[in-house]
């Protein structure tokens, strides 16, 4: 079985394909690249083995995960594919709606860039280091798996509203600002105002917005055991040097133990996280999420979720007791005076679904200039209009080709020819007029005959309310990908150099052959008077203890350490895991 990307990218719904990139795996990632990595995943490996969720280290080497090269995305979809999952990749940050569907369909989104040497122990922006080493290894555990398919499909009806769409457009472009090495203090300084003045324009926070946080506290940044006794099963927490270790001090960030009112708690993206929340078991992060979900529109439905629809002010769903599925800007809500709707509409392109499937012909090019229909139950009808037989609509004499006269119970009052009954999973969804007058409670006109043919809706109440449109594959709501992107590093001629040095030690170490040429590179590097700690460190790991060579290399980054403080920090750790092996 083939696990290429092209292939991949066949089984994605095309909406989504905006969203994928392709890894030039040759191209995209230099030596240097390949040595971060190779940093990062040693100090995490080390850092890891007792405070990790037992199954990680195991899931690593499982997920077609190394610590000696970036991943590439085929060799993991062949472990993946295993566990009913697969993989493809993105250019960073994607809305949360398409990452959502992407995890419902059991597709993990792997961030395409990989972290910078600046920011090696922690990058804000999304990164492979993150999404793969951090995410994937964790659905070896079943119950996680599960979780984490859950959350997709629930997040993905999750409402969310224009505003929640800024706060994200901000957050990436922060996200980028502080991804980029040169990003000045004052354009960082700009992004963060920018942040911070969309987030204070944020009125009332959404299902979407709760269930980010909730996303963020279990996916990302969450715990498994006791508050006195937990490990780390959270991708950001797994792929962060400084936060993988920090997290552990109780002091300093407040454990908490996991209950659906997490997502009272909001957090900040790129600064640590001052607690976290830790989970009994991975089993539960689903009654967790269920509880919230308990709460959502998709399960409570009515009017107060049609007035969330409205208020969303973006393209929603909302689905009758009979199965029918309306989508689009819904507009209109009509109410008795014991608040149920009785009234719903839509102003725009709509589109009419059973079952996430388009009717035929009630696509967003028929239905362009928007939908209203009645809600609830018909007078002298014992039985829901979508369950009545031919039998109980020929009593209350609805026959096709005939002036029909439909009362509500809610007083609003449909007359005219009727002309076709649309049935679907045994249930009438849908009544054709022509020459049809559909009238309010109060008297209002709510359609008449010279706006054409009627569509009338069928059922009893309003079962359901969600986000976007039910068939994706006829109306596309996800907004265009980002203009935005993750902005490409330049590399000085020096730097370009030194890749090639740091290609040549990559070689030695993985043939086993051309140690000689290590005290040509070591000698070349000491004229040069270079401070490239990372390739000294890499060269050291392939020298003798003890040699002449080694020390003089260990010498040299000790030299680099004593020049600046941040480096020091770092030629620390990876000396100290070189000298634990």
């Amino acid at each position: 079985m083939s696990f290429s990307q092209e292939v991949i990218f066949k089984k994605i719904p095309k909406h989504l394909h905006q969203f994928i990139a392709n890894q030039d795996y040759e191209i995209y990632y230099n030596a240097r690249d390949q040595a971060v990595w190779r940093y990062v995943m040693r100090q995490l490996s080390h850092q890891l083995k007792s405070s990790a969720h037992p199954i990680y280290n195991e899931g690593l080497e499982k997920t077609g995960i190394s610590i000696e090269k970036i991943p590439s995305i085929e060799e993991m979809n062949k472990c993946l594919s295993k566990l009913g999952w697969m993989a493809i990749v993105v250019d960073g940050f994607i809305p949360p709606q398409a990452f959502m569907e992407l995890q419902e369909l059991k597709v993990l989104a792997i961030a395409l860039d990989m972290r910078s040497i600046e920011q090696i122990l922690y990058t804000p922006a999304p990164d492979i280091v993150h999404e793969s080493a951090g995410h994937a290894p964790m659905l070896y555990d079943a119950e996680y798996s599960v979780y984490l398919h859950r959350f997709g499909e629930i997040g993905v009806k999750a409402m969310f509203t224009k505003q929640d769409k800024e706060v994200y457009e901000a957050m990436r472009h922060l996200s980028i600002m502080k991804g980029y090495p040169s990003t000045t203090k004052e354009e960082i300084k700009q992004a963060e105002e920018g942040l911070n003045n969309k987030l204070n324009t944020v009125t009332i926070l959404s299902e979407s917005a709760l269930l980010t946080r909730l996303h963020w506290w279990t996916v990302e940044y969450g715990l498994v055991g006791t508050v006195d006794n937990y490990t780390i099963y959270g991708a950001g927490l797994l792929s962060s040097l400084s936060e993988s270790k920090s997290c552990l001090d109780d002091e300093k960030v407040k454990k908490i133990p996991l209950t659906v009112e997490a997502v009272d708690t909001p957090y900040d993206i790129t600064n640590p996280q001052p607690q976290l929340f830790v989970t009994k078991s991975c089993r539960h992060l689903t009654q967790v999420l269920e509880d919230f979900a308990d709460q959502m529109c998709f399960r409570k439905g009515g009017a107060e979720s049609v007035e969330v629809a409205i208020d969303s002010e973006i393209i929603s769903t909302c689905e009758y007791s009979s199965g029918l599925q309306v989508s689009g800007l819904f507009t209109r809500l009509l109410k008795n005076s014991i608040n149920k709707e009785i009234y719903i509409g839509t102003t725009g392109p709509t589109q009419i679904s059973v079952n996430n499937k388009e009717l035929d012909g009630h696509g967003i090019s028929y239905h362009t200039e928007g939908f209203g229909s009645p809600v609830g139950p018909i007078c002298n009808l014992m039985t829901p209009l979508e369950d009545a037989t031919e039998y109980d609509l020929i009593t209350l004499n609805i026959k096709r080709e005939r002036v029909v006269h439909l009362e509500f119970v809610s007083g609003i009052e449909v007359i005219g020819v009727l002309k076709k009954i649309h049935k679907k999973l045994g249930k009438n969804v849908l009544m054709t007029f022509e020459n049809c007058t559909v009238t309010s409670p109060t008297g209002d006109v709510l359609f008449q005959p010279e706006w054409g043919i009627y569509d009338m809706a069928v059922g009893i109440k309003i079962s359901s309310v969600f986000s976007g449109s039910a068939d994706k594959t006829k109306f596309d709501v996800y907004p265009s990908k980002s203009e935005e992107t993750a902005k490409k590093i330049k590399y000085s001629e020096k730097e370009k150099s030194e890749f090639l040095i740091y290609n040549e030690i990559r070689s030695i170490r993985e043939t086993g052959k051309n140690f000689k040429r290590i005290k040509e590179i070591i000698k070349l590097l000491k004229n040069e008077k270079s401070e490239a700690w990372l390739l000294f460190l890499e060269i050291l790991e392939l020298l003798k203890k003890g040699s002449r060579e080694y020390t003089d290399v260990r010498n040299a980054l000790i030299s680099i350490s004593k020049i600046n403080s941040k480096e020091k920090h770092l030629i620390d750790r990876g000396l100290n895991v070189l000298d634990s092996e």
